[in-house]
Parts: C-alpha cells; structure tokens; sequence
C-alpha cells in the first residue's frame, strides 16, 4: 500500500508491502513496530535504531509526539491524495486550526497572545508532561483567535488550549 505523507511543509511517499521493511521515497527501511495497549504510544526499531512516539488522530490529521517534538501529519493513501490534488484541495488549510494537548499535562508557558500573527511551526505552547517539556508548534501561519489556558494551568488529553485563524476571514 502507497502513502502520501505531509509533515510540515515535506511530502514523503511511503509504501507498506511488507510487515518487517517500509520504502520511503525510494529508500527501504527495516521495521518493528509495536503499539501499546491504549493505542496511542507507539514503538519503533527503524533500521535497528529505536524510537518511541504518542501519536493522537485528530480532525485536521494526526499530532505525532517524538523526543519533545509535536509533529502536525497528513496521512493519505494515493488515490486520496490524486483525487484532491485533481480537485484542488490537498494540504489546503483553511478557517481555523485549534491546538490541543495531546496527552495530560501543566502548561509550562504561553509565549503567545489573543491577536499575535504567528507562523506554522513556531512555538504556541510549552507542555509539561510525563517530566519533559514538550513544543507544541502553530499547524499553519495565521492569527491567535483565542489563548484558553496559561502557566500552571493543568491540562487533560484532547483539551483545546488556543485557536489559530486565517486574518484574511477574520470577523473581528
């Protein structure tokens, strides 16, 4: 099977064939990947280098959490993606994009306010978890409609902690 990946502003095309190797634009990889009982912390041996991630679905794609890092993903098979790029619409974000934790926490920092232009990719909040503070980046460029928590705020997996617009739309 053929994927069609977005991470970040990079598309990797993956093929799955079999359980123990992927390719990855062109280049195969040996693979043993393990997932966990609850099914969102997932292990990984990548031609024998281990590595460990959270990885959370959510309405816009998927938020993959490795070594600190918040990744926003696009998973789409081929046809999928062929269809919408005939159509016009694949990795189009548009509206707004709202950041959520993807796992239980305290919230370590702000560094952004309501009204801010902010840039995809850069960093929105700081997320204790689990004794490592995690980055949890802006899923497009645009403007910060709404901040819901501050430092030393608790937080519960899913909960949405701020709201990215496009200023092009927005109302007010």
């Amino acid at each position: 099977m053929k994927y069609i990946t977005t991470v970040g502003e990079k598309e990797y095309t993956i093929e799955i064939d079999h359980d123990d190797e992927i390719v990855v634009n062109g280049e195969r990889f040996a693979v043993d990947f393990q997932d966990s009982p609850d099914g969102h912390i997932y292990s990984l041996l990548l031609n024998n280098q281990s590595l460990e991630g959270l990885a959370m679905e959510r309405e816009e794609g998927w938020q993959v959490l490795i070594r600190g890092e918040l990744y926003n993903v696009q998973v789409q098979d081929e046809r999928s993606y062929r269809l919408a790029q005939a159509r016009g619409t694949a990795a189009s974000v548009t509206g707004e994009a709202t950041v959520k934790s993807p796992m239980p926490g305290i919230i370590i920092a702000t560094p952004v306010a309501a009204d801010d232009m902010v840039k995809k990719g850069e960093t929105v909040i700081i997320l204790e978890s689990m004794k490592m503070e995690n980055e949890l980046r802006a899923p497009r460029d645009g403007k910060v409609a709404r901040v819901f928590v501050e430092p030393g705020t608790g937080v519960e997996k899913n909960q949405p902690l701020l709201v990215i617009i496009d200023p092009a739309i927005d109302n007010g």
